[in-house]
């Protein structure tokens, strides 16, 4: 598949790498264009690009950046993609840590939705509870006891069904979370974030999941700080 990953953080070049091993044309796109991304394509594989260059082809989009910089992406950046394209939204909030206070999360919107709004387009959740690292080097092949699984949270079926290939491709069970209105249980904080459950786990681990952020999830009035000194 053509797959276009708007992102060259931990989790955008991880992904980069480990679908460009399983056979995917990748291309890699940050703010700064493809000419700063020579480096990143280097290590993993992928083409270097610019985001408005690698949306109509795409088969699937994923958007890896901090959560904050979503409304900065360029206006009518998805009018193009195909019909079928998958939007995979792997973001989450870190008020105190990174991103700020953003009215409509502290509101009661969850990431994903809030996401779908500033974008205008449908995403799937997925990848947002597993350390880069772990994504990386903790992949193992299906039927292996204990493998770890990611949840995946979306509207459209079919788009699901495409993400789940490609969570199994780089070694991983997929968990199918629901709707988009329900990925709230698998954002930060949660008891699924970090885990490294197996798929019974991430089960047991959802259905655990309280609504409601606790303070270390919240914005204060000092935030952010950093993920060192949160504030």
């Amino acid at each position: 598949m053509n797959i276009s990953i708007i992102g060259a953080g931990n989790i955008g070049k991880v992904l980069a790498r480990r679908l460009v091993e399983k056979g995917h044309a990748v291309r890699i796109a940050n703010s700064r264009g493809g000419a700063s991304l020579q480096a990143v394509a280097q290590q993993t594989g992928a083409t270097a690009s610019n985001v408005p260059d690698m949306i109509a082809d795409a088969d699937v989009i994923v958007v890896t950046i901090p959560l904050a910089k979503v409304p900065q992406l360029p206006k009518g950046l998805f009018d193009n993609a195909k019909p079928s394209a998958v939007v995979v939204d792997t973001c989450n909030y870190y008020p105190r840590q990174r991103d700020g206070r953003i009215d409509g999360i502290e509101a009661g919107a969850n990431e994903s939705r809030w996401v779908e709004e500033q974008i205008g387009h449908p995403v799937i959740k997925v990848f947002n509870n597993i350390y880069a690292a772990h994504l990386e080097g903790m992949g193992k092949p299906a039927g292996t006891a204990g493998r770890i699984a990611l949840p995946v949270a979306g509207d459209d079926p079919k788009a699901k069904q495409i993400v789940f290939g490609l969570v199994d491709d780089i070694g991983f069970d997929a968990v199918d979370t629901g709707t988009i209105a329900d990925s709230w249980r698998q954002q930060p904080g949660s008891p699924v974030y970090t885990a490294d459950l197996d798929a019974q786990g991430v089960k047991d681990a959802l259905a655990r999941a309280s609504k409601e952020r606790t303070a270390d999830w919240k914005a204060t009035p000092a935030s952010p700080g950093t993920f060192d000194r949160p504030a």
